[in-house]
């Protein structure tokens, strides 16, 4: 579960993109204050921060520019007003990462954070993954079983790619429609099962008694490796 830290102080922000991020999944942080918030980020090391720059007691500026140089790497969106241009230069010099105006949308602001979250998974992901008789090349995009090479479609390779990257945990429908499909496309869960039943039989020796690729009932799939 990813961590989200919300550093802002306006209560009506807070509660709905605390709502909104525990709806998707994240475990969410809060802090109305910015010194507060500065400590939770260096106690915590939040794998997203979420950022406004005018706060009590420490601002966004000072928060971001200070983070970084004590070598806090997590990425950071910040939050301005619509007339802080100025305010936005500065903080994307002083190491945050991306910027939204207010107000925003909910669903922007999700699509966004997520981005944040892959350039910073693909940052540290490894080049190459090896689960019993597979072989992935993350890098090259290039997949093998036993030596001989897998002829996997893009999104084929998309999906395996998530499941190599959440080896043993639950992945549910909706979270390979979000991650792997986006926001921009409209496809249906039926489809993801489609996927899933394309890639086993080109990654498991019985497709129909897979020993990688496990449903779950009632909740998704697991990869197990």
């Amino acid at each position: 579960m990813k961590t989200v830290l919300i550093i802002e102080d306006d209560p009506a922000i807070i509660t709905g993109l605390e709502t909104s991020f525990q709806a998707e999944h994240y475990e969410v942080v809060t802090a109305m204050d910015g010194e507060e918030g500065y400590k939770a980020a260096c106690k915590l090391r939040p794998d997203l921060i979420i950022l406004d720059l005018m706060l009590p007691s420490k601002n966004g500026e000072d928060i971001c520019r200070d983070l970084r140089s004590e070598g806090i790497e997590s990425p950071i969106l910040m939050l301005t007003s619509k007339s802080a241009e100025m305010d936005k230069v500065l903080g994307l010099e002083l190491g945050a990462d991306d910027y939204m105006t207010k107000p925003f949308s909910l669903r922007e602001l999700h699509a966004r954070a997520k981005a944040l979250l892959r350039r910073t998974r693909d940052l540290h992901e490894p080049e190459e993954v090896t689960v019993g008789d597979l072989w992935v090349n993350l890098k090259t995009r290039e997949a093998q079983k036993n030596g001989a090479p897998l002829d996997l479609t893009v999104r084929e390779f998309d999906v395996l790619k998530y499941f190599l990257m959440h080896r043993n945990a639950v992945v549910t429908r909706d979270m390979l429609l979000d991650e792997v499909w986006g926001y921009e496309q409209y496809p249906t869960t039926r489809t993801v099962d489609n996927y899933i039943l394309s890639l086993r039989k080109k990654i498991e020796d019985t497709p129909s008694e897979p020993r990688y690729l496990l449903t779950v009932h009632t909740a998704g799939y697991r990869f197990v490796g």
